[in-house]
């Protein structure tokens, strides 16, 4: 293990969806939601890998690597996450969170930590600076008193070795418990091993893009968007110019000639566009880390179809088709989108403006 590439152990990018991940029955109606620590008991395995995924996203924010082993030859790492680039030769911590169907007992911990245990004293791994278990269910009442009490966690290891340990490391041989390894184990140092309540787990995980998709959380803290600046930003230049097309067009007169300071009504409408632009740009900054990558995109996608039709309409000038489709974007609601809990107005004129940033809306098609 200390030989291989961990880069090829990164975890991927979580893909579930809502009604995968919890039971069907639960969606129906309209109440409250039950709490997060009552819905992960009804994880199927498949569900708690994902749940890993996106608790993982958290972890990557605080670890310079984060891995996913698991499997027969796992050496007793389930999730490991490094501090350095330095990977195993650096500090690393451990996270064993494998699904079980009841509580985490002694026995199946104890075996865990038998295997790292033979496999850190074999040169396989090196020593973790935490070892944390957790659990949909969490860790048991017994195993709990064994990780709060260190010397009785080596107590039962020593006692429990030839029946839970020696035989579950290695397919390839039994593990006895004497010589150098037997001092080994003696001498470690058992206060790296803890227990992670599956509650701050769930704490964790509410600081990641997924949480509120999961557990149905309200979004809040939404900021206010900043004002416009007296200067066009450079991520504005194709939505702008589609505007002086459009007034240009309305007005009759050239767009180089075009000044928006001429026309009050115009004036005043191209202030209002802008502000809703910005908007919709706070909007997408704010999904970044309140829902899952690609819910904003959703939306622009939403809101396109929704305003294609009137854009392709005839209409008497690009100023009356920019009216047109706005003034529709605003009736539309997008209940299946989570940022419809914070959506404004001047979002849904925004997005119309990014949508012409990136020419999927035109004010003044070549052929009128």
């Amino acid at each position: 293990m200390l030989e291989e590439n961990l880069e090829d152990y990164v975890l991927p990018t979580p893909t579930a969806k809502t009604e995968e991940i919890v039971a069907p029955q639960l969606l129906a109606g309209h109440g409250k939601p039950p709490p997060p620590q009552q819905l992960i008991l009804l994880y199927s395995a498949d569900d708690w890998e994902e749940f890993l995924l996106e608790w993982a996203y958290y972890q990557k924010e605080q670890y310079k690597l984060v891995i996913r082993l698991g499997g027969a030859n796992d050496f007793g790492v389930d999730v490991a996450c490094f501090t350095s680039n330095k990977w195993f030769l650096g500090e690393w911590d451990n996270y064993q969170c494998k699904h079980y169907k009841n509580s985490l007992t002694p026995k199946t911990a104890l075996a865990e930590i038998g295997k790292l245990l033979w496999h850190v004293f074999s040169k396989n791994l090196t020593k973790p600076r935490k070892y944390y278990f957790f659990a949909p269910k969490d860790c048991g009442p017994s195993l709990i008193k064994l990780l709060l009490d260190k010397k009785k966690l080596k107590s039962e290891l020593l006692n429990k070795w030839d029946e839970w340990c020696a035989k579950s490391i290695t397919s390839t041989k039994e593990v006895k418990l004497e010589g150098d390894f037997a001092d080994f184990v003696e001498g470690f140092d058992f206060s790296i091993f803890e227990y992670k309540p599956s509650l701050q787990v769930i704490e964790e995980h509410a600081h990641t893009p997924y949480h509120s998709y999961r557990f149905f959380k309200t979004l809040d803290g939404r900021p206010m968007p900043k004002k416009p600046p007296i200067e066009y930003a450079g991520n504005e230049t194709r939505y702008i110019a589609q505007l002086f097309e459009a007034y240009s067009d309305h007005l009759g007169i050239a767009v180089e000639d075009f000044d928006a300071t001429q026309d009050q009504m115009i004036s005043r409408h191209f202030l209002r566009q802008r502000e809703n632009f910005y908007y919709a740009e706070a909007l997408k900054l704010f999904s970044r880390d309140s829902v899952p990558p690609g819910t904003f995109e959703i939306l622009q996608n939403e809101m396109l179809s929704g305003v294609i039709d009137i854009a392709e309409e005839t209409h008497d000038d690009g100023y009356r088709r920019v009216k047109a489709v706005t003034t529709y974007a605003q009736t539309l609601t997008f209940p299946s989108n989570l940022l419809h809990q914070v959506m404004q107005v001047q979002d849904k004129h925004g997005i119309c403006h990014q949508l012409a940033n990136d020419n999927k809306l035109c004010w003044v098609p070549n052929d009128d």
